[in-house]
């Protein structure tokens, strides 16, 4: 599929999703019904969220940039099994606490960390945990990292569906003041039990939804980051390094690589990211598009940012697509140091 057919693709199940329909398929029902029957059996030999263990890796990170007077940064993470840190062992090696760590560093400003994401959870869980980050509205989060997708595909629910709740889950948190940034849904064909023909449609899958999530979530005032394989190039050199024991969810080493990839727009969403790189980088073939090319060329890339730009024309809403550069979480695990008040 071309660049422009994918666009076309996700623009379609977007505005589905804004307009209430809901026939628009992934890949065609025969396709959809042979992706859920392998990928159940897949789901059998993997776990894929069966007995979930989540270290809660909730507290502050960075207190010793504590300043009297000054609040810490508020970063809440929700989705799935992904974004709650499901097969690590530590609280540590979670993603959200990974994020924190390096907020933590790049800010010098301690960063309290809440985790309302849910092991299993599809799309249509967004909103009971966008209640939850903002219960407090003395406490709404100054930034928010959604991951999520993944299960709305192996449970068939109906993109437009899946990108009505994630684009609402944005809009309600942007709405109350948050930073949104979503990692799109990962390419189910990297998952390592799953095969032909299963692989191919599960990766075409995956990317129609991260395309669409992309535009749904930047018309309203979100960032995405494609997550693609998770993993980017090094994924396909050592997928036993960077898949986790039930070849599943990731590793250590998988959840740092994905933090890192985040980070950057994470950081650039608070701004604190340097000036110059918020300008397009023509050598790094980051630009201006209209926002369904620019959702379907980071689908297809991982580490690729997506925000919006310009207003609509007659082309649609423009988005920049931006590759950044990555900077290392911290070196050692990150724990915190004091359960956030």
């Amino acid at each position: 599929m071309t660049g422009l057919s994918r666009a076309r693709v996700a623009r379609r199940i977007a505005a589905g999703a804004a307009y209430g329909g809901g026939g628009i398929g992934l890949a065609g029902a025969a396709a959809v019904g042979l992706l859920v029957a392998e990928a159940q059996l897949a789901r059998r030999r993997v776990g894929n969220g069966t007995a979930p263990h989540v270290p809660n890796a909730d507290g502050l990170y960075g207190a010793a940039y504590t300043v009297p007077g000054e609040p810490a940064l508020r970063l809440t993470m929700l989705g799935d099994s992904t974004a709650a840190g499901q097969g690590v062992h530590r609280a540590g090696q979670t993603p959200g606490a990974l994020l924190a760590s390096g907020v933590a560093a790049i800010a010098e400003r301690p960063v309290g960390l809440s985790t309302v994401a849910v092991p299993g959870a599809c799309s249509d869980d967004l909103d009971r945990q966008v209640t939850r980050a903002l219960a407090d509205p003395s406490r709404v989060p100054d930034i928010c990292v959604i991951m999520i997708g993944a299960n709305d595909v192996t449970h068939r629910m109906p993109p437009t569906r899946s990108v009505r709740h994630l684009s609402s889950a944005v809009r309600r948190l942007r709405t109350a003041g948050a930073e949104v940034v979503v990692g799109t849904c990962p390419d189910l064909g990297s998952v390592e039990p799953v095969r032909q023909p299963l692989r191919w449609l599960a990766r075409r899958a995956s990317r129609q939804l991260a395309a669409a999530q992309t535009i749904g979530a930047v018309e309203q005032g979100g960032r995405t980051v494609s997550l693609g394989d998770l993993l980017g190039p090094e994924f396909a050199a050592n997928p036993r390094e960077l898949f986790g024991p039930d070849s599943y969810h990731p590793s250590v080493e998988g959840y740092a690589t994905a933090a890192m990839a985040i980070l950057p727009t994470v950081c650039a969403a608070l701004g604190l990211w340097p000036a110059e790189e918020e300008r397009p980088d023509a050598a790094r073939r980051e630009g201006f598009l209209p926002v369904a090319r620019a959702a379907a060329e980071a689908a297809a890339e991982a580490g690729t940012e997506v925000t919006a730009a310009m207003p609509a024309g007659s082309r649609g809403p423009w988005a920049l697509l931006k590759r950044r550069r990555r900077r290392r979480v911290a070196e050692t695990e990150p724990e915190p140091s004091a359960q956030p008040s």
